[in-house]
């Protein structure tokens, strides 16, 4: 359904150019979730962003890469022509309800603004739709919650109500952008498994970003790793949690709390992510890798396939050596 081929999205600022996303392809079939994680600014909502064309330009710019979205390029859509397939063939759940919501509006305002721009619904036909796209995502008294103001839901309601949003145009892909962000885990668990359930009822396509290791276990089929605007590995979920091939995925799958442990300090991966100005040579996850070696700062970092689905750019694993 969707197949990006060598995404490369830049800002170009006073202060230099940040390589937000560098050399990024991969694909989404029909009915699959493909999870990306990754810690924040690994280019995982910019790379999003960009097949939507949604980059502030300026100072952020595509330039380079292929979007082919059913036949279509989205990169080299026209703003009309994107526009019509942003919310209606394509959807996004964005990252904070809390923001992500004009407070000026009534909530029924803004679950019906999708259907009355694609599909040019009346307003009581749009009312009904809405009422029923609040009820499938789970907000009881729907007809009446419609009349409130987004400050009088909670903020597992208010997900609710994005959900809705980006649902009710019925979708072919639908994009998540950490959709249980700042939700306690009863609340994560009750959203993931309705984002499911909605999307086995439409039949639709999904990619999921986040940056928890544990909702990528339980909602995703394929798996990107991303770190510093490039990918560290790939493959399906199953292949990535029995054997993961790149250090920094081990890392990142150390940094969960465990159920039933020590009770000691909680893992933390040392340092920080590069300062994506500077030009990168080598693995970019190199100054924090223990098992780093002079070949991983200067091999150029570029993913290779160990097994039928499974890649990783770490040159130690791809070598033998690691």
């Amino acid at each position: 359904m969707l197949r990006v081929h060598r995404l490369q999205t830049r800002f170009y600022t006073r202060g230099g150019v940040v390589r937000a996303v560098e050399d990024l392809s991969f694909t989404v079939d029909a009915g699959e979730t493909l999870g990306i994680v990754g810690e924040s600014g690994s280019g995982k909502s910019v790379a999003m962003y960009s097949l939507l064309g949604l980059i502030p330009s300026p100072p952020g710019r595509v330039d380079r890469g292929e979007a082919l979205f059913a036949g279509r390029d989205l990169l080299r859509q026209p703003e009309r022509a994107l526009r019509a397939i942003r919310g209606r063939e394509i959807s996004m759940i964005f990252q904070d309800p809390m923001t992500a919501l004009n407070p000026y509006l009534r909530v029924g305002t803004q679950v019906m603004e999708p259907v009355r721009i694609h599909d040019g619904m009346r307003p009581r036909e749009a009312r009904e739709r809405a009422a029923d796209a609040l009820a499938s995502v789970g907000i009881q008294d729907a007809r009446r919650r419609m009349a409130m103001y987004p400050h009088e839901f909670s903020g597992g309601m208010r997900q609710r109500v994005m959900i809705a949003m980006a649902l009710i145009t019925r979708p072919r892909l639908l994009i998540a952008d950490e959709p249980t962000t700042a939700l306690d885990v009863t609340v994560q668990a009750q959203i993931l498994a309705l984002i499911k359930k909605q999307q086995a009822d439409l039949g639709m396509a999904m990619v999921l970003i986040t940056h928890d290791m544990g909702v990528i276990a339980e909602a995703c089929d394929r798996v990107l790793v991303m770190y510093a605007g490039m990918v560290m590995e790939s493959g399906p979920a199953r292949d990535i949690f029995r054997k993961p091939l790149h250090p920094y995925t081990r890392a990142l799958m150390r940094s969960r709390p465990a159920l039933r442990g020590s009770g000691g300090e909680l893992y933390a991966i040392p340092g920080l992510p590069p300062d994506l100005i500077t030009p990168i040579t080598g693995c970019p996850f190199a100054p924090r890798c223990d098992h780093a070696r002079d070949v991983c700062r200067e091999a150029a970092c570029a993913l290779r396939a160990l097994e039928a689905e499974h890649h990783t750019a770490c040159v130690r694993v791809i070598a033998g050596k690691l």
